[in-house]
């Protein structure tokens, strides 16, 4: 499994309340649809005011070529094109991970 990690940044227009709603309520019911996307988590900080990034985006796929295969879907260019509309595409890092687990107390 591979993980897509990304720290996002709102776009000027929005503020961070209005950012959060937008990308965890209408973008998230469409990037939910990704296809062979595993599992699909955000995360807001909880001061966003002393934070340098207004949120935090993770992807699971089965591999390399199902996270590619995604975003070439016609869901993916949408999915894209939605999140050019709030966020600042490119101005926060991004990598794609392997991880490795050494505690999960909910197993």
């Amino acid at each position: 499994m591979i993980t897509l990690v990304e720290f996002l940044v709102r776009d000027d227009e929005y503020s961070h309340d209005e950012f959060a709603e937008r990308w965890q309520g209408d973008h998230a019911e469409i990037a939910r649809d990704l296809p062979g996307l595993k599992r699909y988590s955000t995360s807001v900080p909880v001061n966003p005011d002393d934070a340098e990034y207004d949120g935090v985006l993770q992807l699971r796929f089965e591999d390399g070529r199902a996270l590619n295969d995604a975003f070439d879907s016609g869901v993916g260019e949408e999915v894209v094109a939605d999140a050019a509309e709030f966020t600042d595409p490119g101005a926060g890092p991004r990598m794609v991970v392997e991880e490795t687990v050494h505690l999960d107390a909910d197993e």
